[in-house]
C-alpha cells in the first residue's frame, strides 16, 4: 500500500510538470498543424469508409447477378437443353 501511495505521487507529479513544461505546448502546436493539414487534405472519416464500402460490396453483388441473368438470356439454348434453332431431332 505504500508503494502504491507513492508511485501515484510520482504519476501525478510527473504529470503536472508535463502540463507545465514547454512538451504541452509543443504537443498542442503540433495536433494544430497535423489538424489543419488533414483538413487541407480531401480525406473521409471511418463511418464514412465504411459506409461506402457496404455499398460497393452490394453494388459488385448486384452486378454479379444481373451477369448471370444476362448470360441465361443471351443463351435460352443452353439452359432448355433443345437445339440450336428450337427443335428437337426426330
Amino acid at each position: 500500500m505504500f508503494g502504491s501511495k507513492i508511485l501515484e505521487e510520482v504519476s501525478a507529479k510527473i504529470g503536472e510538470t508535463i502540463a507545465n513544461s514547454p512538451a504541452k505546448d509543443m504537443e498542442k502546436n503540433v495536433k494544430a498543424m497535423l489538424g489543419s493539414a488533414f483538413n487541407k487534405m480531401d480525406l473521409v472519416t471511418r463511418e464514412e469508409f465504411d459506409i461506402q464500402q457496404q455499398v460497393l460490396i452490394k453494388t459488385r453483388t448486384k452486378l454479379a447477378e444481373l451477369e448471370a441473368r444476362l448470360a441465361k438470356l443471351e443463351n435460352p439454348q443452353e439452359t432448355s437443353g433443345g437445339s440450336e434453332n428450337g427443335t428437337e431431332a426426330v
